[in-house]
């Protein structure tokens, strides 16, 4: 790992450097580029919805990740869904993601959080490989099911 990967929670003033970095995340899951992405970010960081940390390599900012607060009705505890990890493609293997899943990890227990859960792109195996290097246990007793509301259901 390089010792020079750091990690920091982002505010408000770090959504400019963060953006660009979450809209390549959204093209690596076959989503076009958004001018509504931006502010979508803005505004999970302005209404403490979520929780976004940035990794910074010799202080440029490589990859970021996005934790939303929820709660595990059956087990009655506060949990979190790791929704965002990314790392851009030039800055990829120095250490960036692991010190981002373990920032998530620290955070959530100090919340008193019992459990984090995330998912990914069946096809993403290096991620995948990570994530179980990191002690995450991929789950085989439930399945992810979606239900996607038409744009004119939408509020």
């Amino acid at each position: 790992m390089n010792t020079q990967v750091s990690i920091e929670r982002a505010e408000l003033r770090h959504v400019d450097e963060i953006a660009p970095l979450f809209d390549a995340y959204r093209r690596f899951y076959g989503r076009a580029d958004d001018p509504r992405a931006r502010l979508f970010l803005q505004e999970r960081v302005a209404r403490r919805e979520s929780v976004v940390f940035v990794a910074r390599l010799h202080g440029a900012a490589i990859g970021f990740s996005q934790l939303y607060p929820c709660f595990a009705s059956v087990s009655l505890t506060r949990m979190f869904f790791l929704y965002d990890l990314f790392v851009a493609p030039q800055a990829r293997r120095c250490g960036a993601a692991a010190a981002l899943l373990r920032a998530a990890v620290d955070y959530a227990a100090g919340q008193g959080a019992d459990q984090l859960m995330l998912q990914t792109a069946v096809t993403n195996l290096p991620a995948q490989r990570l994530y179980e290097r990191e002690g995450w246990v991929r789950d085989n007793d439930f399945y992810v099911y979606e239900y996607h509301l038409p744009t004119g259901e939408r509020a």
